[in-house]
């Protein structure tokens, strides 16, 4: 590391954060990073000079082991800790995103409201001020080189990239699958598909798009400018999301040629992050009870380990058509017998489906639920989940009705044979 004192800011370049993605009882950052301490706040930025993290001291700031993450779509999320042990039950970590948009936490997003939290934008802007007017022409090679980057990127040249990013992959993606969590929801978005199969009634992520595949040179250009984009950066990535909401209904050839082409152009290989390098999507019903055997084998050779996540929502049919979804109870229990099969068969490939709780459902659903995610496996399997999404009005969650979800989320939670966590809806 090189330490630097520029009047009032303490500038540390080469600050290596965790190398690898752990579930430890403490909130981590990772990859390369470089950190700025100035008036309070401590701020650190990614290789392109691009804020990542914010952290405040106490007693204005909330808690010690907390901070602010800037995404590569410019949100800026609240990292709470809460009570470890409630928050790994629930959602499987160890932190939870308060998110700045609706969402369906059960959780008020209270951190984002607290005074010394809502002042880090503002401190950034101020950081971003104060080092326009430095004359970094007299300082070090390598500390001229970051304090010019991250002198450009702006409030306004960062929004600017985040729109580029968004036009680039057709509108701002709405939803992430629950496994991004794994990587702490950074991950390298490639479309290989547009649109929506169902269109459900209740669903509050889906696209109007009908639903198509990217052609193979369009799909050649964007991964191509995701490159330019994300630039020096890419080393701190190790996952890719193939999008949008069915991406495994694109077919085998179309994911092959998306996720190898990726893997080579993001130079995944020689990322400073250590472990295999993951693959994200989503599936339907149909498109995995579709898949052929040769799309898992193909999967499975593949230089990842590949999530794929599939929303079922409910294996009683009256549920499903109370939510407007075109499924058949013995649709979604074949689909998630299919779901056990893959996991068991395929060392590099885990499925994991999703599930609603709460709102104005029959009480078949919950009833008919409880006895599915346990009697459909023999014993207990730590392979694939089960992700239980609040199909409730968060914005009106009082401690009674958060109390109440919670406990139909428990009776869940203790009769699956599967790991069964809460479906945290966070956009990129």
């Amino acid at each position: 590391m090189e330490r630097y004192r520029l009047g009032h800011l303490v500038v540390t370049l080469g600050v290596q954060a965790a190398r690898e993605y752990l579930k430890v009882s403490y909130p981590v950052r990772y990859g390369s990073l470089c950190e700025i301490v100035s008036n309070g706040f401590t701020f650190y930025f990614n290789l392109n000079g691009e804020p990542k993290y914010v952290q405040g001291r106490p007693p204005q700031w909330p808690h010690p082991a907390e901070w602010v993450k800037r995404t590569a779509g410019n949100d800026w999320i609240y990292y709470w800790s809460g009570e470890y042990a409630e928050l790994f039950d629930l959602f499987g970590e160890y932190y939870l995103p308060c998110l700045p948009y609706p969402s369906n936490s059960i959780f008020p997003a209270g951190p984002l409201e607290k005074e010394g939290v809502a002042q880090a934008a503002g401190a950034y802007n101020a950081l971003s001020e104060a080092l326009s007017g430095l004359e970094a022409h007299r300082c070090p090679g390598r500390l001229r080189d970051f304090l010019d980057k991250v002198a450009a990127c702006t409030p306004s040249a960062l929004s600017a990239k985040a729109e580029r990013l968004h036009a680039l992959l057709g509108g701002p993606l709405s939803v992430l699958p629950p496994e991004c969590r794994h990587v702490d929801y950074d991950v390298l978005p490639v479309m290989v598909t547009r649109g929506c199969l169902y269109h459900c009634a209740f669903c509050r992520v889906q696209s109007q798009e009908q639903f198509s595949t990217v052609p193979h040179t369009a799909l050649l250009d964007q991964i191509e400018e995701l490159r330019r984009l994300y630039a020096d950066d890419l080393p701190n990535y190790k996952a890719v999301f193939l999008g949008c909401h069915d991406a495994l209904a694109a077919g085998e050839e179309l994911i092959e040629f998306a996720a190898r082409h990726a893997f080579a152009a993001f130079d995944l290989e020689g990322s400073l992050l250590r472990g295999m390098p993951l693959l994200f999507l989503f599936g339907s019903a149909h498109s995995l009870l579709g898949s052929p055997q040769t799309l898992f084998e193909t999967l499975d050779r593949l230089p990842y380990y590949t999530y794929i996540n599939i929303g079922l929502e409910s294996p009683d049919t009256e549920t499903l058509r109370i939510l407007g979804k075109p499924l058949e109870g013995p649709e979604v229990e074949k689909a998630f017998e299919k779901m056990l099969w893959v996991n068991e068969r395929y060392r590099r490939v885990e499925v994991s489906a999703n599930f609603v709780l709460g709102g104005a459902l029959p009480p078949a659903h919950l009833c008919r639920l409880g006895d599915f995610v346990r009697d459909k496996l023999a014993r207990f399997s730590d392979k694939g989940a089960i992700y239980l999404s609040p199909l409730v009005d968060t914005s009106r969650f009082s401690a009674q009705v958060r109390r109440a979800f919670v406990r139909d989320f428990q009776r869940i939670k203790l009769r699956s044979r599967l790991p069964a966590y809460l479906y945290l809806i966070q956009r990129l």
